[in-house]
């Protein structure tokens, strides 16, 4: 729990340094805390490799790389000026909150997702494309329409205006002047709400599949105990009772 008190206060402090009047008035005390944070995690990563049997597989496991890029960029920053700004890697480290904690449930959870995400990556895939198509279309016909006066300078620039807008951001940096321009950019905001709505109807989908998949697999046979069955499994494939 203190290293992890210890990575809060160490984000924290490259957060607030960043702000001209925090460093201006609190730099030199950042610039101490932020070593003696360092120090500490060094300290902690020595003394893993010395008490463990296996170092090696440490420093390549996941974990490992973590805790080695939380406490490089301290040492990068004597050599590279703004080298110190990497130090929000270290909040890859609150990662051990699984392992202080054992939620093994929440990795679980997280397993389960990831085969929902797996599920839906061809369908979302092939909608991202029919997307990016349409809003190449769409840029296309606003930079005939509006020509370079108006701020549609290129095709290129015409696309981000149709991304920007189909995805209902709307920064305004470029707006449609003419009508017809504007007609068309109606259309494109109300297609932008359904766009949404779409990959989120397929992941849902596939969460669905994923967690009937899930309780089948688990679900024990009454007669013999028996457990993972096929999701489409009305009998019990060792026994033959009815689930």
């Amino acid at each position: 729990m203190s290293l992890l008190i210890l990575i809060s206060v160490s984000i924290l402090t490259v957060m607030l340094d960043s702000i001209d009047q925090w460093h201006n008035r609190y730099g030199h005390i950042f610039f101490v805390l932020e070593w003696v944070v360092t120090a500490i995690f060094t300290l902690e990563y020595i003394l893993r490799l010395i008490s463990i049997k296996r170092p090696l597989s440490y420093i390549f496991s996941f974990l490992g790389v973590i805790d080695l890029l939380a406490i490089i960029p301290s040492y990068m920053s004597i050599f590279y000026v703004g080298a110190q700004s990497l130090l929000v890697l270290r909040v890859l480290r609150l990662l051990r909150v699984f392992r202080i904690f054992k939620l093994t449930r929440f990795l679980s959870e997280m397993e389960f997702l990831g085969v929902a995400i797996k599920g839906s990556l061809r369908k979302i895939s092939i909608f991202m494309f029919i997307v990016l198509t349409l809003v190449i279309i769409l840029g296309s016909v606003m930079y005939l329409i509006e020509k370079r006066q108006n701020g549609f300078s290129s095709i290129p620039e015409s696309i981000y205006w149709a991304i920007v807008t189909i995805t209902t951001v709307g920064y305004g940096d470029i707006s449609p002047v003419t009508p017809l321009g504007k007609f068309v950019a109606s259309i494109i905001m109300l297609m932008g709400y359904g766009i949404i709505a779409v990959p989120t109807g397929i992941e849902t989908t596939e969460m669905a599949v994923a967690a009937r998949k899930k309780n089948k697999k688990n679900e024990v046979c009454p007669s013999c105990g028996k457990e993972g069955h096929d999701m489409d499994a009305r009998y019990c494939k060792l026994c033959g009772e009815k689930i």
